[in-house]
């Protein structure tokens, strides 16, 4: 596969669980996706993009995964012979407890979907012979993380599920203490143990050899895979609980004060914390960076292409001295109160400032050497790093001096005078989108704008206006159309950008107002909403055949198809 910067390529981005099937289990799976791949080379893709697949938690979030190396089980195909020891009797055993109607509806009822799939990967557990040699070999090759997240899994099981390990009896807290535990525990409570952490080695044994699969398919019908890492890791992972020596565990990383985010009272006032410990990377550097080196690896294997999210944590990131359960206690303090609640300690850039040249210098040149080390464990692989945000001026001619694609939001480039940076003055070596997981379609922008009254109105028109300027369209008025006068050339423009990738977010395809996450709340519709159609519709769909129908040929003008 072509993945040359001189090759032209578009794609599209969307969530996994967000793809729908008439015989799903409640969740967008790998069948989904296969589907998905060949509806993606029918439009003309070459680039299908997705968030990170990590087994998450509680929340939900796929940013916040409970472990940096386990691929979440939901996204498993289950079916009868898939994996090869799950049969049809135990299928249909399993099923006939669930409303299948109601998991099949336009969101993701997590708790049941989580149930229904694990009991499935029960039953075909059972009929496992584990002196499988395939199984014994990766069981041995991933031994330096598999044995620490099946270990972790396994006291989730004891504590009820929760991985927020500081709620577990005192003796489980830590590592050290939980394997001491476990030793003065009775035989029965061993062997149940065991047999734990055995069915989590199994379940993550056939999730990446389907993912591997998958990636194979995409291969053959010329499609690259784009996964995503994020920068961080959830402080309530297997990954921290079995290396607390590698992580800052009194700091939560997040990102600066941000005024685009209106909705979000704290992100305004005091910036995003999103909880995840700041790297020991001196602690990193003594083992070579073993355990990023597994990260990017286990990566590598799944996808063609990989984007780092807040690859400015590399360089620098913006540390709380609180954790984000305390946000709340935090929103109505001045600066002042802060100080006196924290002890003297306030939100910073760690491990330093860009404010002197000699700091923004010693921050490039130590996140050039961590960029290096994942580009070396990566090695064929592509990596494209979002850069949005507050970004110093050194890092993204760093990221093109590596060979790491950045990101373009045509309405937030723009030149010092405030005009929008021409599409044809991207890099090459550039990824741009309108929007991602965290940004509001397009058409939810302009049903904001033009459409009905917001508190959000005049940053809407502003967006669109900046959006339309890169379009080289006319100043829009309340008697423009979406379709009409807007899609059609906001898709032309960024496809004739210059950037190496032009990548679509799935709703602005659709042209659909749907948001998968809301930055800073914790709404239920984060993280599960669903297609409006099916994978297999949308190649049916009247509407949605016209709006492809203009995108191939925008594709097949500008050179991407």
């Amino acid at each position: 596969m072509n993945l040359s910067p001189e090759t032209k390529m578009a794609g599209v981005l969307t969530p996994l669980f967000a793809l729908r099937r008439d015989d799903d289990l409640g969740i967008g799976d790998l069948e989904s996706l296969r589907q998905f791949i060949d509806w993606s080379v029918g439009v003309g893709f070459k680039v299908v993009q997705l968030l990170p697949i990590n087994e998450t938690g509680g929340d939900n979030s796929p940013y916040n995964a409970i472990s940096a190396m386990a691929i979440e089980p939901t996204t498993l195909h289950l079916a009868p012979g898939s994996p090869e020891h799950l049969t049809q009797a135990d299928y249909d055993e399993v099923l006939a407890g669930f409303k299948l109607k109601k998991l099949r509806s336009g969101v993701v009822h997590y708790k049941d979907v989580r149930r229904l799939k694990r009991a499935l990967l029960e039953k075909a557990f059972a009929a496992f012979d584990a002196e499988t040699k395939s199984f014994v070999a990766f069981c041995d090759k991933e031994r330096p993380w598999l044995d620490g997240y099946v270990f972790f899994r396994a006291l989730m099981e004891e504590n009820g599920g929760t991985e927020a390990y500081d709620y577990w009896p005192e003796e489980q807290r830590t590592i050290a203490g939980a394997r001491e535990w476990l030793n003065a525990q009775e035989d029965e409570v061993r062997e149940r143990f065991a047999q734990h952490e055995q069915f989590f080695r199994y379940v993550q044994w056939v999730a990446y050899d389907q993912w591997m699969r998958v990636k194979v398919y995409a291969d053959e019908r010329g499609v690259a895979l784009m996964g995503d890492i994020p920068f961080g890791v959830s402080y309530y992972s297997a990954d921290v609980f079995s290396r607390p020596e590698q992580f800052a565990l009194d700091w939560s990383g997040g990102a600066p004060p941000e005024p685009y985010f209106k909705d979000d009272e704290f992100t305004q006032k005091w910036g995003q914390n999103w909880g995840i410990p700041l790297y020991r990377w001196d602690v990193m550097r003594n083992d070579n960076y073993s355990w990023w080196r597994q990260r990017v690896r286990g990566v590598r294997r799944i996808f063609h292409v990989f984007r780092i999210d807040h690859v400015l944590g590399f360089y620098r990131i913006y540390a709380f001295p609180w954790r984000p359960q305390r946000n709340a206690e935090f929103l109505p303090l001045t600066r002042e109160e802060m100080l006196q609640r924290t002890g003297g300690e306030y939100p910073h850039y760690a491990p330093r400032d860009d404010e002197s040249h000699d700091n923004a210098m010693a921050n490039m040149r130590e996140g050039e050497e961590y960029l290096r080390m994942a580009l070396e464990a990566a090695e064929s692989t592509r990596l494209v790093g979002e850069d949005l945000g507050t970004v110093p001026n050194y890092v993204r001619p760093s990221l093109q001096s590596l060979g790491i694609a950045g990101f373009k939001i045509p309405q937030w480039e723009n030149y010092p005078d405030g005009r929008i940076v021409p599409g044809g003055e991207y890099q090459r070596l550039s990824v741009t989108t309108y929007a991602t997981h965290d940004h509001k379609p397009l058409r939810a922008m302009w049903d904001e704008a033009f459409e009905h009254e917001s508190e959000t109105r005049e940053q809407a028109r502003n967006d669109l206006s900046k959006i339309g300027e890169f379009a080289q369209l006319p100043q829009l008025t309340d008697e423009a159309e979406f379709d009409r006068d807007f899609y059609p050339a906001a898709m032309q423009a960024l496809f004739r950008s210059n950037a190496w990738m032009a990548i679509i977010m799935i709703t602005d395809l659709l042209a659909r107002k749907d948001r998968f996450n809301v930055p800073g709340t914790a709404a239920d519709s984060n993280w599960s909403r669903r297609l409006h159609l099916t994978v297999a519709k949308l190649s049916t769909s009247r509407s949605v055949k016209q709006r492809i129908k203009i995108v191939s040929r925008l594709l097949r003008q500008t050179g991407r198809l």
